[in-house]
């Protein structure tokens, strides 16, 4: 089972993420194109100017507004995006599988950037079920795309802690990760390819 999830699914879990964020920008261009008022106001440097602040803490006044979700905010989701980048297993799997090798994480910092991970995700979880402002426009579906946002997390770091016995909970991480990947496209999980 071990092989599978780590071959052929994973392989699967890629060229959907890769074709569905293609075929999703292509959407969203169409759109716009066909919403007259989008291009003609479009302005690279206005676009550069908002990425720019979107990019950086407190760059915007909302984020002055709120400092604490504006910390949380940032560190959960640079964590979520360089931990699996980074982490040595799955540096150790790039090179095994296509040669690719590149720096990772020390196993105490990737440890720790797991575990910041998980208890933003607790709190922004709980802000979700109980700030109105949010709980009110959260769907049940909401709920468990925002577990599977963290439950690759949280069977990565049972298995590297090996807690539990090592080859199913490296399945079950797998199949997490896999799930997540496929759901990025056609969930607002995009928000990462509109930044």
């Amino acid at each position: 089972m071990y092989e599978f999830v780590r071959g052929p699914l994973v392989w699967l879990a890629f060229i959907v993420l890769i074709g569905g964020s293609l075929i999703k920008l292509i959407y969203m261009y169409r759109l716009a194109d066909k919403e007259k008022s989008v291009f003609p106001t479009m302005s690279a440097k206005y676009g550069f100017r908002s990425l720019i602040r979107w990019a950086i803490p407190f760059g915007t006044r909302n984020e002055r507004l709120h400092p604490y979700m504006t910390v949380i905010s940032f560190v959960f989701h640079a964590c979520l995006l360089l931990t699996p980048l980074f982490v040595m297993g799955h540096a150790v799997l790039w090179q095994e599988s296509w040669g690719v090798s590149w720096w990772s994480l020390p196993p105490a910092v990737a440890d720790g950037m797991t575990l910041t991970v998980i208890v933003c995700f607790f709190f922004l979880f709980l802000r979700r079920l109980t700030s109105p402002e949010v709980r009110n426009v959260n769907k049940p579906k909401d709920y468990l795309l925002s577990l599977l946002v963290v439950a690759p997390f949280v069977t990565g770091f049972i298995a590297h802690k090996q807690w539990l016995p090592a080859e199913p909970m490296l399945v079950a991480h797998i199949v997490t990760g896999v799930l997540w990947l496929i759901a990025i496209p056609f969930t607002w999980l995009a928000h990462m390819l509109w930044f």
